[in-house]
């Protein structure tokens, strides 16, 4: 018999009613479904030749596994894994196995789920508030990220760590790179380590991060033994030009391992150097004329202007014209490549850039997490961030003749490089 109630269902605060999220799902265990049904026909149909004694099949369907439910950046989505069957294997080192690349044995949550944890990191979560985090972003059923799973990931990025720092680079050139050292503070007893950025530009336009090393300090020993790293797993043609901080102890490491390779000093922090040797009221005036030497537009026109601020500032603020002066040739290096490279090529940018939330998010966390949990999530942003890194302007303007030297049908003839100034 059924009872008539007025009792009304009320909305749990846990529960949302998102039917657009709903669809959304729905339509992914389609889709998904779909590509997974595909990717077992194309193995199918590769192995469709093989036989067994009968003339039957030798490799075909078994039904799928259970269901399960895998984490998305759209929340939950439950899938079936296809299995198929080797009728003629006889033992399990000569069985025919199906291993799906869409969907892994043992995967819980895609890859780019595990990607959002170091960005949710350097945002300003804690890692004892990720659970909180995907909770919001991703519904009730988010992925459980207890301790133990911050442990198994962090195990996981360390073996991906280790992997990309022994990875070949024979076959890569850069023309230039970027040096600049990353100090973190997050439970570094008084102390900050240091990560040692090495970003370079390949012939064609595009930035790579080349090495990403911890040292305790900047030092020219710490540089040295990245750079050697990096050259005895194949990087052999030294680049063009290299681009950084004068402070750094990766000067004096790179003329010993790359010694022609040029210097161009970074003007961005050639500038906080030199106004800082002067009074607040000054500061603006000389940053304009500054301004006049790396803006020129070209290297004759840069020169003067250095000559117009020596003679302008020497009489009253001769420490600041001397902090400019000792590093002139450095400073306006990159006249002599592309025009359209200078912006690139000016200063140590395309680190800064990147790791400006690290120092911020970092400072603000002390104590939160170790030195290598911090290493390897910062190892993850930095590898996420490098695939959408703006390219070089004028690619085809970029120096195909590397160290002076190239290969013409396998006779090596030396060639200088001609002059880019504009």
């Amino acid at each position: 018999m059924n009872e008539i109630s007025n009792i009304v269902p009320l909305r749990q605060p846990d529960e949302i009613d998102d039917p657009l999220t709903n669809i959304l799902r729905a339509g992914a265990r389609q889709l998904l479904a779909q590509a997974v049904e595909a990717e077992v026909e194309t193995f199918l149909a590769s192995v469709k030749d093989l036989k067994l004694a009968d003339g039957r099949a030798r490799v075909v369907r078994h039904g799928y596994g259970p269901a399960r439910t895998i984490a998305t950046g759209i929340g939950p989505v439950e899938v079936t894994r296809a299995k198929i069957r080797d009728r003629g294997a006889a033992g399990d080192g000569e069985r025919i196995r199906f291993n799906s690349a869409i969907l892994p044995l043992w995967a819980r949550r895609t890859r780019s789920l595990d990607a959002l944890l170091p960005v949710l990191y350097l945002r300003g979560i804690s890692t004892g508030d990720f659970q909180g985090a995907l909770t919001a972003l991703l519904g009730k059923d988010a992925p459980n990220l207890s301790p133990a799973a911050i442990s198994r990931l962090t195990a996981e990025w360390q073996g991906e760590y280790e992997r990309w720092q022994k990875r070949d680079l024979s076959a890569r050139r850069y023309v230039y790179v970027w040096a600049d050292g990353v100090f973190l503070q997050a439970r570094m007893e008084g102390h900050g380590e240091c990560m040692l950025v090495l970003i370079g530009a390949t012939p064609e336009g595009k930035k790579e991060l080349i090495g990403f090393q911890v040292g305790v300090r900047e030092s020219a020993q710490s540089w040295r033994e990245l750079l050697i790293d990096v050259k005895q797993r194949g990087l052999q043609i030294a680049p063009e030009i290299a681009v950084g901080d004068g402070a750094l102890g990766f000067w004096k490491a790179l003329d010993e391992v790359f010694p022609g390779t040029r210097h161009q000093r970074c003007w961005v922090h050639k500038t906080v150097n030199v106004l800082d040797k002067v009074p607040l009221s000054v500061q603006a005036n000389m940053k304009k004329d500054l301004r006049e030497v790396y803006w020129a537009p070209n290297r004759a026109t840069a020169e003067v202007a250095i000559d117009v601020f020596a003679e302008k500032y020497r009489a009253k603020y001769g420490r600041a014209v001397e902090c400019l002066a000792k590093d002139r040739d450095a400073l306006l290096a990159f006249y002599d490549f592309p025009a359209e490279h200078w912006d690139h090529l000016r200063t140590s940018n395309p680190i800064e850039s990147v790791f400006a939330t690290v120092r911020h998010r970092t400072v603000r966390t002390k104590g939160a997490l170790s030195p290598t949990t911090a290493k390897l999530m910062v190892f993850k942003l930095v590898i996420a961030a490098s695939k959408t890194w703006r390219r070089l302007k004028g690619t085809n303007q970029l120096p195909k003749v590397i160290a002076g030297v190239r290969f013409n049908d396998g006779i090596e003839v030396i060639q200088v490089p001609a002059n880019h100034a504009a």
